[in-house]
């Protein structure tokens, strides 16, 4: 009776096991171009106060002698006069007296951030705000210059790297470890090529797992699809106060940049919608000196930037743009320069502050330099991953087949990553939709085209 209640559960956990086995295997062809990617263009992205501060030095602590400074609504004027057509959009407190003072002028959702000399006047730098290096390399992690679509990939592509990752921890849990340390927190570095690659890949998903995850989910407020579920569950739940500190994909920052254009153009007047006169630009308003002086004197976060209002009767907009978002402090301002009111991060809803804070972390920029090397040692782990997890499969493909290999190895409680798995589906839109169109693919391929489903190695 004993033998055959063993032989009658072995199909059981053998299916669950290899069932797992399998779309760990799958999840990870599908991720590893992408995990590769983001991995390269968010190790670059980490060191941006580092690398802006080498490409932008030539324009810090240019100004000399004692000669005055000039007014700061003398310097958006020279801004707007350089690029045809332009008016002021955010005009950005120096860091330091002598800094050249940066002004973003444009027209509609077009931007060009002007770097004007603080006492002569004269243009020093321009360039679009999109074509600014890390601007690139911010749409390259998160929407592959894509757009949308871009966005919706990545997406995708990060939901799956968690079911990578949960299935990953699963079959590697020391079942069998026999008390040792040795392939569970550290590698066995002497005991043959195929037990050095197998401790290399399980050894650093175990340590990097945490943090991975913690990356990918404090990043999918910035995706498209999830970031757009995430705003309907808090307007529902009414959780949602006021506009979001964190970006929504450039097409919705687009949208958002020509809607405010359109509303300072509208505030101007008739006049300036027509002939693109630069004269009718060249003066942004004569509120902006003392606007900007009642901003100096709030002592926000550096970069500290100044917009304009949008509709009649509204005040001026004083944000601050520090790298570290819990720093981040916002104010309006009257034209005649009186502080209408201030709001402090803290005084935000949990869930904005939560957010700001895991987004901080993810640009490592909460903690400096610690806080950059950390999620550097994450994301030089995850490459190791990939590179380790196709040495394996290399080295242990079946063949003439594509799939994960044969385990036989039995495991208890598979119905856990499955439970897990099922959960995402519903937290993440997206995810559940592809986890969907994967099985029925799988589904379909089994009857449809028998040989094939042999060769992607789905046999149960």
């Amino acid at each position: 009776m004993e033998a055959v209640t063993t032989i009658a559960l072995k199909p059981r956990t053998e299916r669950w096991y290899r069932a797992v086995w399998r779309w760990h295997f799958y999840a990870g062809l599908f991720c590893l171009p992408f995990v590769l990617w983001l991995s390269l263009t968010g190790g670059i992205y980490l060191f941006k106060p580092q690398i802006e501060g080498l490409l932008y030095a030539p324009y810090r602590d240019v100004a000399s002698g004692t000669a005055p400074r000039l007014a700061p609504e003398t310097i958006a004027a020279r801004a707007v006069a350089e690029v045809p057509g332009a008016m002021l959009h955010k005009y950005v407190l120096p860091e330091a007296p002598g800094d050249a003072v940066q002004v973003l002028v444009g027209k509609g959702a077009d931007d060009v951030r002007v770097w004007v000399h603080p006492q002569t006047g004269q243009v020093l730098y321009k360039v679009a705000e999109q074509d600014r290096l890390m601007r690139v390399v911010f749409r390259l992690h998160g929407e592959l210059l894509a757009g949308n679509r871009g966005s919706a990939l990545v997406e995708t592509a990060a939901c799956w790297t968690i079911v990578m990752l949960l299935t990953g921890l699963f079959l590697w849990w020391p079942h069998q470890s026999g008390g040792t340390l040795a392939g569970v927190l550290y590698p066995r570095l002497r005991r043959g090529r195929a037990t050095f690659w197998r401790d290399i890949h399980a050894v650093t998903g175990l340590w990097v797992s945490l943090g991975a995850l913690f990356l990918i989910l404090s990043g999918l407020p910035w995706a498209k699809v999830w970031g757009d579920y995430f705003r309907e569950v808090r307007a529902v739940t009414g959780t949602l106060e006021g506009p979001q500190d964190w970006s929504a994909g450039s097409a919705a920052e687009a949208h958002d940049r020509a809607m405010a254009d359109a509303g300072m153009r509208a505030m101007m007047g008739e006049h300036a919608q027509h002939g693109g006169m630069v004269m009718a630009m060249a003066s942004p308003s004569p509120a902006l000196d003392a606007v900007v002086a009642g901003a100096t004197r709030l002592h926000f976060a550096a970069p500290v930037e100044v917009s304009p209002p949008t509709m009649a009767g509204m005040p001026w907009q004083v944000r601050s743009q520090a790298e570290n978002r819990p720093d981040r402090d916002s104010a309006e301002i009257s034209a005649d320069g009186s502080l209408v009111g201030v709001q402090r991060f803290a005084q935000r809803h949990w869930i904005d502050r939560a957010v700001g804070y895991g987004v901080a972390i993810h640009e490592g920029a909460w903690w400096g330099l610690a806080n950059q090397l950390a999620n550097l040692a994450v994301l030089l782990g995850l490459v190791t991953l990939c590179l380790s997890s196709v040495v394996l499969w290399w080295r242990r493909r079946p063949a003439r087949v594509l799939g994960a290999p044969v385990s036989f190895a039995p495991l208890r409680h598979s119905w856990l990553p499955v439970a897990l798995v099922a959960a995402l589906a519903l937290a993440m839109p997206l995810f559940g939709l592809s986890l969907a169109m994967a099985l029925v693919v799988e589904g379909s391929l089994k009857r449809l085209a028998p040989r094939l489903g042999l060769w992607m190695g789905w046999r149960v």
